[in-house]
């Protein structure tokens, strides 16, 4: 599990980033995008079983083990994500006691092992400790969320007008437009604006953001 020195509070939300090692190109296939989806649905909650031994289920089985998981307390709740080539972006909330670090040590162990399998590598896929940045009011939430939803358009993979139908991050989830990430919430975000429009509006007011990036100059991956 990686360690970490400062605490993490529950209720609190944080800006949770890591990198692969040597900056290695690990998310980059539909395939992994698929694969990490699937881990984040499954390790959102607190598991008894690990995901490789939940597939081995029967139907009946994984049908009752999910209805029981739908009954549990998730460890967080997820605002907004971005998967890059190299590194990973989450926005969340902590919903029980250590459960950012217990998700995102899962989610980064699945992960690796998946990827170490498919691509016939071995050791670690990411750096030691993952960086968690509280966010300390209402215009850092705002400004965060739009610095993870346009990280692939300020990065040079795409432009604006792809992002709304670009899977690897969580904005098309805001537009209606992506039904593979029911592990979205869309909607804490969505009651600080009248519309859907017009956080979309908001996400893409290229002047505003560069005016107000310093707002979270101390949030965002180094």
């Amino acid at each position: 599990m990686p360690r970490r020195h400062a605490t993490i509070t529950t209720n609190e939300i944080y800006h949770v980033y890591n990198r692969s090692i040597a900056k290695q190109e690990i998310f980059f296939q539909p395939s992994e995008l698929k694969k990490a989806f699937e881990i984040v649905n499954f390790y959102r909650f607190p598991q008894k079983i690990k995901l490789s031994e939940f597939k081995k289920l029967n139907y009946d089985l994984k049908k009752d083990y999910i209805l029981s998981l739908n009954k549990t307390t998730p460890l967080i709740e997820i605002y907004s994500f971005s998967f890059m080539p190299n590194h990973f972006h989450f926005l969340l909330k902590q919903i029980q006691e250590k459960g950012i670090t217990q998700f995102i040590s899962n989610f980064q162990n699945s992960f690796a092992k998946c990827f170490n399998l498919k691509n016939d590598r071995n050791g670690s896929l990411f750096q030691n400790r993952f960086k968690a940045k509280i966010i300390e009011n209402d215009e850092q939430l705002l400004h965060t969320s739009r610095y993870i939803h346009i990280n692939p358009v300020t990065a040079g993979l795409i432009n604006f007008k792809k992002l709304l139908s670009y899977p690897w991050t969580s904005f098309p989830g805001y537009a209606n437009k992506n039904t593979d990430t029911p592990f979205l919430n869309t909607e804490f975000i969505l009651n600080f604006f009248p519309s859907n429009e017009k956080y979309i509006e908001f996400v893409s007011d290229q002047v505003d953001y560069q005016k107000n990036l310093a707002t979270i100059n101390n949030l965002i991956l180094e």
